[in-house]
């Protein structure tokens, strides 16, 4: 893997330019919509009280400035290797790119745990009355089921939990507009912090746990080999996407915080169904919570089907132990990988609530983030032919410096979430080392 990456191969024939701009822009609002707005408003409630669609506007902003770096990575190496490809041109460093493949790989559990704790409970609560617990393990059941099925089924899925999940989220905005036109809520409510931090700190931690509604956005990159014409269109297609879904996204926050108080939004695991229920529209509360579910749904499939799939990559290129690159015989999908990372995920499941587990995820990505903002401008030494987006030095440079702030303790994050992120990453370690035992005493048999 190391040296494919290194040097941006891709199997002979390559894979076929058949995407234009609007279906990579359809792709973009696709994979960023998704069960983090459906999950964290009241988290992010919690950090700074009514004005929620401030931390989500101050994600978008800051999301931007790394934006830039992918779009003129992209542009220069229209590759589908995304940040491992990155690092490794810049530093040279099999290790250093195994861990940013395994971290990224890592963000895709933890995300995956998360919003299986969201299906066990509000949503959930309104068919069925479980543990949250229990709702969320098996929950993880039928999405392990749904990935050892195959990836055609798998795809076939997403493409229509992205249509329910985006409709859910129109549903709130009508309501937020049908409000507004007949005088209910309190709009004013928008305009209000509380927060035992203060403002600045409040909303810092609250933009923090505002990212994970957003991530989803650099996955694009995987298209960039597939693209018509990536250096012109990802660009504009990227930013394209973040700004219609930040418009989504600040619809539905100030919907949420205007007709549902603080503290009802802060203690709902299901904070857009109490949206719902309190608005003076006639559409089912069970309906909406069906959909909350699948949009959960989607997210989960997505985000295990990835993390199976690099484990398993990983695992073809002799990089961690080889049982994880065995494919069933039948349906042909890497059963032991897909094992390894649903397991991981029981145990994040058993071990930590909505909020830690987001937390985890961004944390993850931020670290991540943070050396591609690095790597444009370490790569700024090596020249291509082609024509392609530069960002302005700044944008990646204060990108770094952004996500590094974002990821230190100043936002207020618990011990416990960089405790995780630790020993996930040290997992990562023990998988290279021990792979690096293996194959030495392999050499010398």
């Amino acid at each position: 893997m190391e040296e494919t990456i290194a040097e941006g191969r891709i199997p002979v024939g390559g894979l076929k330019r058949v995407i234009g701009r609007k279906v990579l822009v359809l792709f973009v609002i696709g994979d960023i919509l998704g069960a983090g707005i459906y999950a964290l408003v009241g988290q992010v409630a919690g950090k700074v009280g009514g004005a929620i669609w401030v931390p989500f506007l101050a994600a978008f902003v800051l999301a931007s400035l790394t934006a830039t770096a992918y779009a003129e990575l992209v542009g220069k190496y229209p590759k589908a290797a995304g940040a491992a490809l990155y690092t490794n041109r810049a530093f040279r460093i099999p290790f250093l790119t195994f861990m940013v493949a395994f971290a990224v790989m890592m963000s895709g559990i933890t995300s995956a745990s998360t919003v299986a704790r969201a299906f066990g409970g509000r949503y959930l609560a309104e068919f069925v009355t479980l543990p949250v617990l229990v709702g969320a393990l098996g929950f993880l059941a039928i999405v392990t089921l749904v990935n050892l099925a195959g990836i055609s089924e798998s795809v076939k899925v997403n493409v229509v939990l992205t249509i329910i999940e985006a409709f859910g989220l129109l549903v709130i905005i009508a309501i937020g507009a049908w409000a507004l036109l007949q005088g209910d809520g309190d709009p004013g409510r928008a305009l209000e912090f509380h927060s035992s931090d203060g403002v600045f700190l409040g909303v810092m931690g609250g933009t923090a746990l505002a990212f994970y509604a957003l991530l989803g956005f650099e996955d694009s990159v995987n298209l960039a080999e597939e693209a018509k014409d990536p250096q012109r269109d990802f660009p504009r297609a990227l930013f394209g996407g973040l700004a219609v879904t930040a418009l989504i996204y600040l619809a539905v926050s100030f919907t949420a915080t205007m007709l549902v108080d603080t503290r009802t939004l802060e203690q709902s695991t299901g904070p857009l169904l109490e949206v719902v229920k309190v608005a003076g529209v006639p559409f089912p509360p069970k309906l909406f919570a069906l959909i909350a579910l699948l949009a959960v749904g989607n997210t989960a499939l997505i985000n295990m089907i990835m993390a199976s799939r690099l484990v398993y990559g990983m695992a073809r290129e002799g990089i961690i132990p080889p049982v994880f690159g065995v494919v069933h015989a039948r349906r042909a999908t890497p059963w032991p990988a897909i094992l390894f990372t649903v397991a991981i995920a029981v145990v994040l499941v058993s071990t930590g609530d909505i909020g830690g587990l987001a937390d985890t995820t961004v944390l993850l990505l931020l670290l991540v983030f943070a050396l591609v903002n690095v790597c444009v401008l370490v790569l700024r030494r090596e020249k291509v032919e082609h024509a392609h987006f530069r960002a302005p030095t700044w944008m990646p440079a204060l990108g770094a410096v952004v996500c590094l702030v974002l990821a230190s303790p100043l936002t207020g994050r618990d011990a416990a979430v960089y405790a995780r992120a630790g020993i996930l990453l040290a997992v990562g370690v023990v998988l290279w080392f021990l792979n690096h035992l293996v194959s030495r005493r392999r050499a010398r048999a």
